[in-house]
């Protein structure tokens, strides 16, 4: 039986912000390593202030990048 290699938990959102917001997913990582003293809401608050970005799709790209980070 094949694996199913489709996305699980944050990453599942990728391609939908991708083509939500016309970036690659390293573009808002590069932003978040910017901001990465930030607490997770914070991080949140700041895709979504300054770059018009919904909670979920932010809150997905932090679950994200503080997982990679080891946070």
């Amino acid at each position: 039986m094949a694996q199913n290699d489709k996305p699980k938990g944050p990453a599942s959102y990728f391609p939908s912000i991708e083509k939500t917001y016309g970036k690659p997913i390293d573009h808002w990582l590069n932003l978040l390593d910017g901001v990465q003293d930030k607490k997770h809401m914070e991080q949140v608050a700041f895709l979504k202030t300054e770059h018009q970005m919904g909670h979920g799709h932010a809150n997905a790209l932090v679950a994200y990048h503080k997982a990679q980070k080891g946070r």
